[in-house]
C-alpha cells in the first residue's frame, strides 16, 4: 500500500479489519495539504505579476517571472501528486514549504511586495509544520475496545 506522507504505514487493525476512520483522515490530511501548496502557487502568481508591473528593466523581471512560474508550476504538480497519494508527495511539500521563506525573504520586503512576502514565509511555514505534523500518525493503530 502506498503512503500518502513521509513515515506513514498503514495502520493495522486487529483481527485482519479495516481500521475506523484511518482512510478518511489521510485524504483530510492530503486535502489540506494541497490546498496550502495552492495557496503558495498563487502567491507566486501574484508575486510575477507585481514584479510584471513595477520592475523596469526587462532582463530582471524575466529571471523574477521565470523563477515564480516554475515556483508555481512545482506547488501545483506536487499538491496534485498529493491529492492522489504519491509517495514522494510529503517530502516535496515539506521542502517547498523549508523553502518559501528564503523566497520571500530574497525581494527583501519591499513596499510593494510586503503582504505577498509575509503571506509566502507564513504559509511555508504552515506547509512544512503541517506535513511534518502528520508523520507517522497513521502508524499508530487505535486502541481496541475489548479485545485482549
Amino acid at each position: 500500500m502506498t503512503t500518502d506522507l513521509p513515515g506513514q504505514t498503514a495502520a493495522a487493525a486487529p483481527y485482519g479489519r479495516a481500521a475506523p476512520g484511518g482512510d478518511g483522515r489521510r485524504r483530510q490530511r492530503r486535502r489540506v495539504i494541497a490546498l496550502l501548496l495552492l495557496a503558495a502557487a498563487a502567491l507566486d502568481l501574484t508575486r510575477c505579476g507585481l514584479v510584471l508591473v513595477t520592475v523596469r528593466q526587462a532582463g530582471n523581471a524575466a529571471g523574477l517571472v521565470s523563477a515564480g512560474l516554475a515556483a508555481a508550476a512545482v506547488s501545483l504538480w506536487t499538491a496534485r501528486a498529493c491529492q492522489h497519494g504519491a509517495r514522494w508527495s510529503g517530502w516535496a511539500a515539506v521542502l517547498i514549504g523549508a523553502a518559501s521563506a528564503p523566497q520571500a525573504a530574497v525581494s527583501g520586503f519591499h513596499a510593494a511586495y510586503t503582504i505577498p512576502d509575509t503571506a509566502t514565509a507564513a504559509l511555508g511555514v504552515l506547509v512544512a509544520v503541517g506535513v511534518l505534523a502528520t508523520v507517522g500518525r497513521a502508524s499508530q493503530p487505535a486502541p481496541s475496545q475489548g479485545a485482549p
